[in-house]
């Protein structure tokens, strides 16, 4: 089925998600007075063309930062792990990308957007129409194949938060599969209750970038994953204990958390959805700014309520402090003035700093953070939108949680107990011994430092 150039966007299917961005409020008043400028470009193109362009441009961009993002995830991780599991890491994160990239071209865009239930999509292969002519375009349309993308590398990134809280025990082949079906099914289903006009919609659910729809979902599917596989082994003692197993490179990690910090303009900017008006691109300033400040507000946090605990500051509660801001100002980056987003993201920094001693209690082991980071602070930040949007309420958004998390922790939890019980996920104490790299891969990430230094002339 090929889908129409001008089918309505996320935003566009469920009632604008309740934010005052409409693009048919904004009007093209911005464009037309941009057609009289003499300039030849203009000229030549209609106020409608040039709108058409810019949307689709700023879908293309911004999925460009997006996909940056990938490798974001790939570095903290390789960072974040120990020396001899770091090139599974790698293989696992570029893996899943490829997955994500070709479940969601084979049933997950339509799943997602072509509602016909008001609780799940289609099962067609998605397919863009040709390009519209000027008189067909309409505005605040844009070309199907740079939305694609734009959606394709949103799931991308919720796979990639499962791969951190479960890696150094994980088997790679069954978390792949894994990978599959969280791309192909969970995410796009419970995706269309929402962006694709289904129930949470009509409801009033409001999550603008997807502090829920992505990120809680990979944080559940991630916590589903950890009570399954459990922890490596040797983290916790019989007794309760902890024996830390620090990451074999901290500044890598660093890295990238940065390059996600980047990406993250474009996650959230991107969601503007439009770029071809005066407001569509104010609001995307709007929304930088604020991502940013979220960001900085929950590094600074994170720091301060480390020291004031621990005594010292902790490089990596700083980074998922970071992180944790982010993602707590991903539900609604553009109604907040900057204070209120600095105040979002620093109460993401201190849920962070909090939330991971308290996994390690009930000895659910996460190397990086992913579910302090991605699902604490998701639904977090899912419940301030009415903060600032008076078309969102605290039940509709409680609403949205429980159901997004029960869908997604239940199904992920069924997924990952059948793949125990057939091929198996966790590698075996042996294996965990070696490392995945020498066990999985046969080859290790540093050799020159490593047991394969010996060989090395």
């Amino acid at each position: 089925m090929s889908i129409s150039i001008l089918k309505p966007s996320k935003s566009l299917l469920c009632g604008m998600r309740s934010h005052k961005r409409s693009r048919k409020a904004l009007g093209l008043v911005s464009i037309a007075a941009m057609a009289t400028l003499p300039t030849p470009a203009l000229a030549q193109s209609t106020p409608t063309e040039t709108a058409y362009i810019l949307n689709s441009l700023s879908f293309l961009m911004h999925g460009f930062l997006v996909m940056f993002m990938a490798a974001g995830f790939a570095m903290l991780e390789a960072g974040l792990v120990r020396a001899k599991n770091t090139a599974t890491q790698c293989l696992k994160n570029i893996g899943l990308y490829s997955i994500s990239g070709l479940m969601f071209y084979l049933v997950g865009y339509n799943l997602m957007y072509l509602d016909v239930s008001g609780f799940i999509g289609s099962l067609e292969i998605w397919s863009a129409a040709p390009a519209p002519s000027v008189e067909e375009a309409e505005a605040g349309s844009y070309s199907a194949g740079s939305d694609w993308f734009f959606q394709m590398v949103f799931v991308a990134a919720t796979a990639s938060i499962v791969s951190g809280a479960v890696a150094e025990r994980a088997k790679l082949w069954p978390f792949l599969g894994f990978v599959v079906v969280l791309t192909g099914l969970i995410y796009p289903v419970q995706g269309s209750w929402t962006w694709g006009g289904g129930w949470l919609s009509e409801l009033g659910f409001s999550d603008f970038a997807g502090s829920s729809i992505v990120h809680s979902v990979g944080g559940w599917a991630a916590l589903a994953g950890m009570i399954v596989i459990g922890a490596r082994t040797g983290r916790y003692g019989k007794d309760g204990t902890q024996r830390p197993m620090p990451g074999a490179n901290l500044p890598l990690a660093t890295l990238g958390t940065f390059i996600l910090w980047l990406g993250w303009l474009g996650f959230n900017g991107g969601s503007q959805l439009a770029m071809g008006t005066i407001g569509d691109i104010t609001d995307i300033g709007t929304i930088y700014i604020n991502t940013n400040a979220a960001a900085l507000a929950g590094v600074i946090s994170s720091m301060i309520v480390t020291q004031l605990v621990y005594k010292k500051p902790d490089l990596t509660m700083a980074l998922n402090g970071a992180l944790a801001g982010l993602v707590s100002i991903t539900a609604e980056p553009l109604a907040p003035s900057p204070m209120l987003a600095l105040a979002i993201g620093a109460v993401g920094g201190v849920l962070v700093v909090f939330a991971v001693p308290l996994l390690d209690r009930f000895k659910l082991d996460d190397v990086v953070g992913a579910v302090p980071v991605h699902l604490v602070c998701g639904i977090w930040g899912t419940l301030a939108v009415p903060l600032s949007n008076a078309d969102a309420s605290f039940s509709t958004q409680a609403i949205g949680i429980v159901a997004i998390g029960i869908f997604a922790f239940t199904a992920s939890l069924i997924l990952w107990h059948v793949l125990k019980l057939t091929v198996g996920v966790r590698a075996s104490e042996e294996e965990q011994i070696l490392g995945l790299d020498k066990s999985e891969l046969g080859l290790e990430a540093y050799p020159e430092f490593g047991a394969g230094n010996s060989s090395l002339i």
